[in-house]
């Protein structure tokens, strides 16, 4: 595993009750580029998303990734990192949020489809889009730095992993 990083409140906040997310990140690379999801706050994102119950984290990635980018997922390599996320919950009170997202390194298929969105999807205006790894971080980074603009509350996460899988792509090409 490449990283494993927790950002937010600490672990031993005096709230005791956690509020529990898992979801999973979709790291596809091609050609010195790797597949992101561009918003109309101008920040990249990886396809991913929360896991539904019955599903399995490879599933969840197989149909995430499907629906935000219309790519079809061929196969599910090997976990490249885990982030958490821990803030006050924001509909429960007295309880801590703590989202657990994992990354995988993942290979598409040849065959596409349409994007199926929801609705704050459609909002944000989800676009795929192949880019260049250091230049996603770049424009990610700016975005941060600027106080003046509106952030996605995943701008932290996203530029942090973009920055481990950048940081280790010789060895994620080669792992392929």
């Amino acid at each position: 595993m490449l990283f494993n990083y927790t950002i937010g409140i600490k672990e031993e906040y005096e709230k005791t009750k956690t509020n529990y997310r898992e979801a999973v990140r979709a790291v596809i690379l091609k050609d010195d580029n790797i597949l992101l999801v561009h918003t109309n706050k101008g920040d990249f994102k990886f396809p991913g998303g929360g896991m539904n119950k019955e599903e399995s984290q490879e599933e969840t990635l197989i149909r995430e990734v499907k629906e935000e980018t219309g790519y079809i997922v061929g196969d599910v390599k090997e976990k490249i990192g885990v982030f958490i996320e821990r803030s006050l919950d924001r509909y429960r009170k007295d309880f801590v949020f703590e989202m657990i997202s994992t990354y995988y390194l993942c290979e598409l298929t040849d065959g596409i489809a349409d994007q199926e969105l929801d609705e704050y999807e459609i909002e944000l205006g989800f676009k795929p889009i192949w880019i260049n790894l250091n230049e996603a971080i770049r424009v990610n980074e700016e975005i941060i730095k600027n106080d003046r603009l509106e952030k996605n509350k995943w701008i932290f996460r996203e530029t942090k992993a973009l920055k481990a899988v950048s940081e280790n792509y010789d060895s994620l090409i080669k792992g392929k």
